[in-house]
């Protein structure tokens, strides 16, 4: 139950905050006074779309804060608990939403904690349910018919088992559908693949090999040049340089080296300070014994095979081909590709085992679904029946006297479609079953039932409409109901009838109503009017609620309009009076 809602800034209410009755709370106003803005605000706890055209003009950012019982919904505490946001000594929850007009971000809390749309939306959505005016269109859409059904006969899981049974059914005939599609070009296919597997079978592809041809076919391209500079490091450092026309012969560098060490040792012996110097020398010593040995074991290593480099072109052009013709970008991805067309080829030689297999299933879900679908079609037909007679009776107590509603429950032959249990018809069937579900109704005597959609005027429709919410609001959990003008379309004389509806709602749910008409109006617990006004230049929307006197003036607006006179005053007393006579009554009959 809403127990209290506070809006700052938000459209042009600049800041209300209400405290809501827990039976019938009513709401009227001027056309254009701001009433839809309360039915905007209340669906943002919902987790609606937060419009940035809702933050008021100069503002940076509108507020909506609702505080609801949880006394009447014990059932949403494990939803609560499962995000975090229950505490054993809460006995309300609290819902925000916050609109930022510069970025248009909305954040939306739940007891404090920000939570994304998808849990407000969980959470509000258990909390308020909001029938607009756009419903009573709802009803000319069949679509909306087996929801209404679903809701009544209480098989909306079970609906959901048949959706779940549909989409894995659905994924096993796209599968087969694929494979057969596929079998048309199979033959020729599976050459293309067992092609492919050859050329880069046979081609022993390696990973990386384009690196490494490319670092030999460069040492290969120097082969002449690296042995020579080998040849003269390696002479340089251990045999010294042959005498030439230029220069003298040079003694080996580890020759030389080695002498000068131990002369440098020698010193030290004479002079301690050299010692750091002596050791300096004799790790310059044994370092150039690393060099020449590592000299002498790349020089040894060399293998310039003749023709080697002739080899090592024609590789590198064969794997510039083979990633040409297969568009790869080098080795790896031609490896990558084989192993695609090897694991397809084997797909398709046991395509037809594949097909058989999926096609066993095919049969098995068909089956599965049958049964699910069948159980949830009778159950629907028992529910419908039983709809139907207790729309009758709420379209009686609405003035419609002679109204007949059916429950038109159909199925289609198809010969594709699920074998009915017990029966040779197969049917079509959809995520929703396999029932074509149509609200039929004969408004007088005599007449035949036709298509709601065909034969309901927009007074019957709202009657209609109120009289479906009657009924699902007693399987319903939600706890607060708000209604929007749901009496368009709906005259005076029927006024009452529809006032007396929404109250006997009452008894169950809180009801919010927004309603133009006096004797809806006259049978709320709690009367709140909203109204427009020019302040400070700056137009704003209040809402306040009505003391009796006040209300009486209200309601005697909402007869003659204004100035108010004595006599419109005296027949809004007698239609509150009759309004409370008539909630008197029926709580001394329960």
């Amino acid at each position: 139950m809403l127990l209290e809602l506070f809006i700052a800034d938000f459209a042009i209410i600049d800041r209300i905050r209400l405290q809501f009755a827990p039976a019938f709370n009513v709401l009227t106003g001027e056309t254009g006074a701001g009433k839809s803005i309360m039915i905007d605000a209340l669906g943002m706890l919902r987790g609606e779309r937060a419009d940035p055209t809702f933050v008021r003009a100069g503002s940076t950012q509108a507020r909506v804060e609702g505080i609801f019982s949880l006394h009447d919904r014990p059932d949403l505490i494990p939803i609560l608990e499962e995000y975090g946001l229950y505490s054993p000594d809460d006995d309300q929850v609290i819902l925000s939403r916050e609109i930022h007009g510069a970025s248009g971000r909305s954040v939306g809390r739940i007891n404090g904690r920000a939570v994304n749309s998808a849990v407000l939306r969980e959470v509000g959505g258990r909390l308020v349910d909001i029938h607009g005016q756009h419903e009573g269109l709802a009803l000319f859409n069949t679509r909306t018919h087996g929801d209404m059904l679903d809701r009544y006969a209480g098989t909306v899981a079970q609906r959901e088992v048949v959706s779940d049974l549909v989409a894995r059914l659905e994924r096993v005939r796209t599968s087969i559908a694929s494979l057969r599609k596929a079998e048309s070009r199979r033959v020729e296919r599976i050459e293309e693949l067992a092609y492919l597997v050859e050329e880069l079978g046979t081609a022993n592809l390696v990973a990386g090999e384009e690196e490494s041809l490319s670092r030999e076919r460069t040492l290969m391209q120097n082969a002449a040049k690296i042995t020579n500079t080998v040849e003269s490091a390696y002479r340089l450092l251990k045999s010294g340089g042959p005498s030439s026309e230029r220069r003298p012969a040079t003694r080996a560098i580890v020759d030389s080296l080695e002498e000068a060490t131990g002369l440098i040792g020698d010193l030290a012996r004479l002079d301690p300070t050299l010692s750091a110097l002596n050791e300096l020398a004799l790790d310059i010593r044994y370092r150039l014994d690393d060099i020449i040995t590592g000299v002498r074991d790349y020089r040894a290593s060399l293998d310039f095979e003749p023709g080697r480099l002739e080899i090592i072109e024609d590789r590198v052009a064969e794997l510039r081909e083979l990633s040409r013709k297969y568009r790869a970008a080098d080795a790896a991805d031609l490896l990558q590709k084989l192993a695609s067309a090897e694991s397809e080829l084997e797909t398709l030689h046991h395509s037809a085992e594949h097909i058989a297999d999926l096609e066993h299933q095919e049969a098995a879900q068909l089956d599965e679904l049958g049964y699910a679908a069948a159980d949830l079609s009778a159950r629907r037909r028992a529910a419908g029946d039983e709809m139907a007679e207790r729309i009758e009776l709420a379209m009686r107590d609405l003035a419609m006297l002679h109204v007949k509603f059916y429950v038109q429950l159909g199925q289609r032959p198809d010969p594709h479609g699920v074998q009915i249990p017990a029966s040779d018809q197969r049917v079509a069937f959809d995520r929703t079953g396999i029932d074509v579900i149509e609200f039929m109704l004969s408004p007088n005597p005599g007449e035949p039932l036709k298509p709601l959609a065909r034969i309901a005027s927009g007074g019957e429709s709202a009657r209609l409409l109120l009289a479906m919410k009657s009924i699902l609001s007693s399987v319903d959990s939600v706890p607060t109901l708000v209604f929007d003008e749901i009496d368009v379309g709906v005259g005076g004389r029927s006024g009452q009838v529809v006032g007396e509806k929404l109250w006997g709602i009452s008894d169950a749910h809180q009801v919010l109503c927004i309603t133009h008409l006096p004797q809806i109006a006259a049978f709320g617990d709690q009367h709140f009017a909203i109204a427009k006004q020019v302040a400070n230049g700056r137009t704003e929307t209040s809402v306040r609620p009505l003391s009796d006197d006040e209300r009486i003036s209200e309601i005697a607006a909402m007869l003659d309009g204004t100035p108010i006179s004595e006599a419109s005053r005296r027949s809004a007393a007698e239609m509150l009076e009759r309004a409370a006579n008539h909630k008197l009554s029926t709580i001394n009959d329960q």
